[in-house]
């Protein structure tokens, strides 16, 4: 009797050769990507300095027609900033202060800026997590109805769909969302997110319902078309069809084989996006007043705060380093085969 020859599932276990340990070969790529990111952080500090620098005297755009006149409060501001120093000098300053955990002194209200942006940084990251939460597992749901009725109607309809949402911006998705729900036709939730100064903007749910609905559908259709780009070359796969010939009912094939190979492609995709929120919230928190870092930054830049400015900045780009960091060790430890590379 002829006997089928059985593929490999990318996802087994795959047998490392031999060579130097699994540790320290882990060890050494961490090592790298560390060091990668370290480099990419330390290249964006010198962007944001130089491109604040940029703007001009930051001394005479604070103080406007008051330049010449009040003497004693510019040069309280140059020696703050340091205008007399050279450019290196300063960038070196401003770099040992944040090695140190010292973001500067907000020039605003002459409040350092850490104790200003504590809690505006989390409401931030609880903003983005929530959108995750919702949006992770719409966009893989949707991804799986759409790859299961591929190139029929319901296919149609929702590719139709997603296309019409990505080419929305985000922005005039939150007006849409705010005339729908809020001020034109019903009146659910509130236009604006409302928090005390001691609280956080989550004590009132229901103002954190639209700002959240208008980054996942803002999202969404991004991760839902890669997923499903995936799902679609999974489900054509010598393996997958292997398993349909063996009699495994389609829902199983695709839970257990299709989506589980479908993973690692959504975790880049996914970290890409939410890097993407941590910067693309701006519109949106300063569109509902929500009080994240969004909105303190477009603040800072009206009010010329240089220190508040570079700091935020600079977080921001530190959580999008680092949420690809963690997407790249995710994608590591799901796939065998590039786990068995590191280690060889």
């Amino acid at each position: 009797m002829t006997q089928v020859a059985t593929l490999p599932n990318p996802l087994e276990e795959v047998a490392p050769p031999r060579g130097r340990s699994g540790g320290a070969a882990w060890g050494i790529w961490l090592a790298r990507r560390l060091g990668l990111a370290v480099l990419t952080l330390w290249l964006v500090s010198i962007l944001v300095f130089l491109a604040t620098a940029a703007l001009g005297d930051p001394v005479r755009a604070i103080l406007g027609r008051d330049y010449t006149t009040n003497v004693a409060r510019r040069e309280q501001l140059e020696a703050q900033l340091g205008v007399g120093d050279s450019i290196v000098q300063r960038y070196f300053d401003w770099l040992g202060g944040l090695l140190t955990g010292d973001f500067g002194t907000s020039l605003a209200n002459q409040l350092p800026v850490w104790d200003q942006i504590s809690d505006t940084v989390l409401n931030t990251l609880v903003l983005v997590l929530l959108s995750a939460l919702v949006m992770i597992p719409l966009a893989f749901g949707i991804a799986m109805i759409s790859a299961h009725y591929r190139r029929k109607r319901p296919d149609t309809v929702i590719q139709t769909i997603l296309l019409a949402l990505a080419g929305v911006p985000e922005f005039v998705t939150g007006i849409l969302l705010l005339a729908l729900f809020s001020t034109s036709v019903f009146h659910i939730f509130p236009a604006v997110t409302i928090a005390s100064q001691s609280g956080h903007p989550w004590d009132t749910p229901k103002g954190m319902v639209l700002p959240v609905a208008t980054l996942v559908v803002a999202v969404t259709p991004y991760v839902s078309r890669i997923v499903r780009a995936t799902l679609l070359e999974v489900l054509d796969s010598d393996y997958v069809e292997l398993a349909r010939l063996k009699g495994i009912p389609e829902p199983v094939v695709m839970r257990k084989h299709a989506l589980l190979n479908a993973i690692v492609p959504g975790i880049q995709v996914i970290a890409l996006q939410l890097a993407w929120l941590a910067g693309g919230v701006v519109l949106v928190e300063t569109l509902f007043t929500y009080p994240g870092v969004g909105k303190q930054l477009v603040d800072s830049v009206r009010n010329h705060d240089v220190p508040m400015v570079q700091a935020l900045s600079m977080i921001i780009a530190g959580v999008y380093i680092i949420v690809n960091l963690v997407a790249d060790v995710l994608s590591i430890l799901l796939t065998p085969r590039a786990r068995t590379a590191i280690s060889s």
